[in-house]
């Protein structure tokens, strides 16, 4: 039985970016960046810390679209010409595991019901403790620096 999986961000709203002059992309409030360490440009399609030398798109992008309090939206990046979307099964990428991360529970309306800090390498365990509520549905993972969307987490399936 598969206990949570770890997706990234569908590449699809973000296609129409790439290959945009950089002064089509101010225009809407993007940045174009050339990465220059790593790791410290994570990807939010591919979940993988983007290479030196590639590019990738700085851009506002909500990751919690409810009509709740809790709605929430924030700078991430995405690598430019990201195809497909990360998809971890019951295991935790590398980009996530080396980072200090903070997991926020919600239930099914979009309500926050609880939230923690852990280092990235002992997500399992708070994955495991913060669905062993009933009322959680869904997780989000933060990094915990600077505040950005991570991922989201969901429960498993036989």
């Amino acid at each position: 039985m598969t206990r949570f999986v770890i997706n990234g961000l569908d590449p699809a709203p973000f296609e129409s970016l790439f290959g945009l002059a950089d002064a089509a992309l101010a225009a809407r409030g993007i940045e174009r960046m050339t990465v220059t360490e790593n790791p410290g440009f994570p990807c939010r399609v591919t979940l993988e810390d983007v290479a030196v030398g590639d590019t990738v798109l700085l851009l506002n992008h909500e990751h919690l679209p409810v009509d709740t309090p809790y709605r929430q939206r924030h700078a991430i990046f995405v690598k430019e010409g990201a195809a497909q979307a990360a998809r971890y099964v019951d295991a935790v990428p590398d980009q996530l595991a080396i980072r200090t991360l903070s997991v926020r529970a919600y239930d099914a309306a979009g309500n926050m019901t609880d939230a923690d800090l852990v280092e990235g390498h002992d997500l399992p365990a708070l994955i495991d403790r913060l669905f062993a509520s009933p009322e959680t549905a869904y997780l989000h993972a933060h990094n915990a620096k600077r505040g950005c969307f991570a991922a989201r987490i969901d429960r498993g399936g036989d």
